[in-house]
């Protein structure tokens, strides 16, 4: 059985002056209010309650195993429903698969994937090397560096993401409807976002202006994973249908 590199996500040049106009959500739902409200927590903990601002970077990492866990979930639940999902290869064809290959699959990608930016994000932050946190160790020793706040955190984000996989996933009926490959790449667009600003702001922690990158922080999070509908942006991506610059000046 030829097990070619699997569902790709690609990167497209789209048409920024519809594209975006057509991702940006009109109205935010209560999902998304929840969302809003779990990421303005921490900038309020650490500028008026003097919550760590280390202990929130770790907690922001430790969103992206969150987010990863409840794909996992999604894919279960609809996995049990339809049993089985195209795969596309890279050759251009496609192969049914069970959907515990699609969460195998994810597990093992998206794993690296946050494996790789921890190790980033140690280093860059010196947070490693204070607390001695190597990629073998990290699941036994971050229990002992969070406090009760950053344990408040952890809950709101997990309440904040249970509710919207409850509202969003399973009482609208998406479960039914969504693809496996869908659901595998759906967490990337807000994850690569996520990344790329804590590796920055990781530097901002380093140099002790940890106040000043949790705001920033958390202002570009909440635009993009809050006023940007990366849910349609993946699905037009995945049907073809994001328009790209040159087809858009040739029309």
């Amino acid at each position: 059985m030829n097990f070619d590199i699997g569902p790709k996500l690609a990167i497209l040049p789209f048409d920024m002056a519809t594209t975006w106009k057509d991702i940006t959500k009109k109205k935010l739902t209560q999902s998304d209010w929840s969302l809003l409200v779990a990421n303005l927590l921490p900038v309020v903990g650490v500028w008026f309650f003097n919550w760590s601002p280390q202990e929130v970077f770790l907690v922001y990492c430790l969103e992206t195993i969150i987010i990863g866990g409840f794909t996992l979930i999604k894919m279960l639940i609809t996995g049990l429903i339809v049993k089985k999902d195209e795969w596309q290869t890279t050759g251009g064809s496609s192969t049914k698969q069970p959907f515990w290959f699609f969460m195998l699959f994810f597990l093992l990608h998206y794993g690296f994937f946050v494996a790789v930016q921890m190790g980033m994000f140690f280093a860059v932050s010196g947070i490693g090397d204070q607390y001695g946190i190597t990629l073998s160790n990290f699941f036994s020793k971050w229990p002992s560096m969070l406090t009760n706040d950053a344990y408040i955190m952890l809950g709101v984000f997990i309440l904040s993401y249970g509710f919207r996989l409850t509202s969003d996933f399973i009482l609208s009926g998406e479960y039914k409807t969504s693809s496996l490959g869908y659901l595998m790449f759906q967490p990337y667009g807000r994850i690569f976002v996520q990344q790329v600003t804590v590796i920055l702001g990781s530097m901002l922690l380093s140099f002790g202006a940890g106040k000043i990158f949790i705001l920033v922080f958390a202002l570009i999070k909440i635009f993009f994973e809050v006023f940007i509908d990366f849910d349609l942006l993946i699905k037009k991506a995945a049907k073809g249908e994001l328009k790209s610059s040159d087809e858009g000046q040739g029309s």
